[in-house]
């Protein structure tokens, strides 16, 4: 065909790739930052003027396609003139723990919910902020007529406001009031949070379009930044993506959705008409940067520091639940080093146990959606921890799975891309027939992610007994923890 773009807009900036929609070629970048969001809120109209500022000088000349992939979990409430009734809530608002908490009990629990949309309420949720904003805003509340999400709201501006409002499968699943295993919005839990019914998108299949520009320009249905970001990688059936921020998430491609009466769980929809199962954990990076200031030194001198000991860290085992923890559920516990003997007592040994606990965490994240028959045989390690020596020595043993990490590159603009690539095959008759079990044509066969790639070898015995070993330490510490009742 010729050539397409995918821009994300992420909660700190706008960054846009353009690709030659045959062979994924990135041609030409741009970006441009956000302005600085004062708390949980943002100006829509400041996504828009980020994305025409990374547009400018002539980057989308010849441009056939565009996807658009964004922050997910944002709110954008929106009048009966399509006008915001107030800024956009943004993904990381906290503000609606207590709503989140009403919202669990007045549906009868978070196994009632888990059944309803495969995700139990948190602050994040858009079906949370609406119950925030119905409680704590009810002059707002009761001015909102249609809702958006911000990829939803940012491809609706590209398209000029037509009167047909869209999202996604992806999009629709990250809101508590779409099921991505019967495909259908719940409406009754919009009114449940906001008192009231509104407008929803109309949902469309991975490579729908939401429309064309006056110009012919395609804009394809869009998406998360999460789907985006798997799409643009390549991941498929077999694969997991473990990200690594202050915080953790696991999350894998899988043929169906998997309602998890405990919350531990959420059942996001991906980018290609499959399910993408997500496990939180609260602790990550911030493990390392903890133990890093501890020690007096940076991340990459605490990788030096682990390489220095062995396997094992000499006997020590650090349970990584600094802040809490999500899984297992112990929101109200602290993190401890087990095993301290007067020679163990060295930096080496701490700092190698920081990243046997970190990594035996996310692990046991894994497990969680191994227990319910998602295959892992391969795991894409993300993130600036990821390029650490002792993260990449430790992670296959652990994981027990190759590992695969990918070179920095904007994954989310790239997924977009290809999405935009997509629709604009199936809308011209040229997509490949589909073959996967999706009942969708096939996506274009762009190259996959340039990276290195780590396997355990020889030593997966001595790392099956490291986790062996921090397993029976998180067990006699915190019994049960992974039995807990919805």
């Amino acid at each position: 065909m010729g050539i397409v773009a995918g821009l994300d807009s992420s909660s700190v900036s706008t960054r846009i790739v353009v690709c030659d929609a045959d062979t994924g070629a990135v041609i030409r970048q741009g970006y441009a930052p956000h302005p600085v969001e004062k708390g949980p809120e943002a100006d829509p109209q400041a996504w828009l003027m980020s994305l025409g500022e990374a547009a400018g000088n002539g980057l989308l000349e010849g441009v056939q396609a565009i996807g658009v992939s964004a922050q997910q979990h944002g709110l954008v409430a929106l009048d009966a003139d399509g006008n915001p009734v107030r800024p956009a809530l943004v993904g990381n608002d906290k503000r609606a723990q207590s709503a989140a908490a009403d919202l669990v009990d007045a549906l009868g629990g978070r196994a009632a919910w888990a059944d309803a949309v495969g995700a139990v309420p948190q602050a994040k949720h858009p079906v949370t902020k609406l119950r925030w904003l119905a409680r704590t805003e009810p002059a707002n509340a009761a001015r909102v007529a249609e809702v958006m999400q911000p990829h939803d709201w940012l491809a609706w501006q590209l398209l000029g406001r037509p009167a047909r409002r869209t999202t996604d499968r992806g999009g629709a699943s990250a809101t508590g009031y779409w099921s991505a295993a019967s495909g259908t919005y719940r409406p009754e839990l919009v009114e449940l949070a906001l008192g009231h019914q509104v407008r929803l998108p109309e949902v469309l299949g991975p490579a729908g379009t939401a429309g064309f520009t006056p110009e012919g320009l395609l804009i394809s249905a869009g998406t998360g930044e999460t789907m985006a970001a798997a799409f643009g990688l390549g991941v498929g059936v077999g694969d997991a993506v473990v990200s690594l921020g202050a915080s953790g998430s696991v999350f894998a491609i899988h043929e169906e959705a998997l309602a998890d009466p405990s919350g531990t769980i959420t059942s996001f929809a991906d980018a290609t008409g499959r399910h993408l199962p997500v496990v939180h954990t609260t602790n990550a990076v911030r493990v390392l940067r903890g133990t890093a200031e501890m020690l007096g030194t940076d991340l990459a001198g605490l990788s030096e520091l682990a390489l220095a000991s062995s396997p094992g860290a000499y006997g020590m085992v650090m349970l990584p639940y600094l802040e809490g923890e999500r899984t297992p559920y112990l929101p109200h516990t602290a993190g401890s080093l087990h095993g301290m003997r007067r020679e163990s007592m060295k930096p080496e040994h701490v700092a190698r146990a920081a990243v046997e606990g970190m990594l035996c965490g996310l692990a046991d994240a894994l497990d969680v959606l191994r227990g319910r028959g998602v295959a892992v045989h391969r795991v894409f390690l993300l993130g600036a921890a990821a390029e650490l020596g002792a993260v990449q020595a430790a992670a296959p043993g652990l994981f027990g799975a190759r590992v695969v990490v990918p070179q920095p590159a904007e994954y989310a603009a790239l997924g977009a891309a290809r999405q935009a690539a997509w629709a604009w095959q199936v809308a011209h008759g040229t997509a490949a027939a589909g073959d996967g079990g999706t009942g969708y044509p096939e996506p274009p066969r762009w190259p996959a992610a340039a990276s290195q790639v780590f396997e355990a070898g020889d030593e997966l015995p001595v790392w099956q007994a490291v986790r062996q070993q921090y397993t029976a330490v998180r067990d006699e510490v915190h019994p049960g923890a992974f039995q807990r009742e919805g």
